[in-house]
């Protein structure tokens, strides 16, 4: 290690997502304040990067407002007893039956953690989404290495309905959940999808879980996917990033191309133009949709 370069530190993974899923903060704001890309943090909070630099994890404690030992891995002080004469006698058996057992576990496992660290899965879905309104998810599958087929798998809220996707789905189970099939995927793959909120549902954090699952060599592994960003019940547009109830140019432009995909989300980007054209828009709670509100 050079002069100049920060030393390393362990860090919590689950410690940092807990942090700062309960200040409510997003991915993207994290990563603006430590300097880093949502992705790196997203694969911090997964332990994808166990050990980081100092001055990373002191920016990264500044973000999420808390102290450095609190994202930092604690390390357990093992309890030293001093064994009876009777017991001394069995711990050889003990710790060869420990070892061979150790020995069998990492065997069966070794696969799996394998391709684990070989498939990287992210959920790309918005800051808001209103009670009946449609969002669109997509999620973004990045894999090292060549797969023959996986499955992506994803569990909806109670009440909501997935309404079209790009690719088409392999399989829905009673609109609770969706898996997609893909044969000899791509290095960088995407899908993406519709779903309608449940219209009653409540003021508050929405979460959406899945994962991707691999068979390579009959060893069966799944990765979870994790999302870009925390998910708030509120009456705004998907698009509106910044929930000022306009859909402003760069909005827009950074949506444009998901459209392009396919003809099936020809419909919600006609209601995204109306409401990018009149400059403004309301919530309608009674019909479920938003409204275009023309600035004069």
């Amino acid at each position: 290690m050079s002069l100049h370069e920060s030393p390393s530190v362990s860090i919590d993974g689950q410690a940092i997502r807990r942090i700062r899923e309960e200040k409510r903060l997003t991915q993207l704001y994290v990563a603006k304040v430590v300097g880093v890309t949502t992705d790196t943090v997203s694969r911090w909070e997964n332990n994808r990067y166990p050990t980081i630099r100092r001055d990373n994890a002191i920016n990264l404690a500044d973000a999420l407002d808390v102290t450095l030992e609190e994202i930092l891995k604690q390390q357990e002080e093992p309890v030293v007893e001093t064994p009876s004469p009777a017991s001394r006698n069995i711990w050889p058996v003990v710790l060869l039956a420990l070892f061979l057992l150790a020995g069998s576990v990492w065997f069966f496992s070794q696969r799996q953690i394998e391709v684990s660290n070989d498939i990287h899965a992210t959920r790309l879905q918005p800051l808001y989404a209103a009670p009946g309104s449609r969002i669109l998810i997509r999620v973004e599958l990045e894999m090292d290495k060549p797969y023959k087929g996986v499955i992506i798998k994803e569990q909806f809220p109670e009440g909501w309905t997935l309404i079209d996707a790009f690719p088409p789905v392999s399989s829905l189970g009673n609109q609770k959940s969706a898996r997609w099939m893909l044969r000899n995927p791509a290095s960088r793959t995407m899908i993406s999808y519709l779903l309608e909120v449940a219209a009653d549902e409540a003021d508050g954090q929405a979460h959406i879980s899945g994962e991707i699952i691999t068979n390579p060599d009959g060893q069966r592994a799944s990765v979870r996917i994790s999302s870009s960003q925390g998910m708030e019940i509120a009456p705004l547009h998907w698009v509106d990033a910044d929930g000022n109830q306009v859909i402003d140019d760069v909005e827009i432009l950074e949506i444009s191309d998901l459209f392009d995909q396919s003809e099936i989300f020809r419909n919600e980007w006609e209601q995204i133009e109306d409401l990018w054209d009149a400059g403004s828009y309301r919530w309608d709670h009674q019909r479920r949709r938003f409204i275009p509100v023309p600035v004069q």
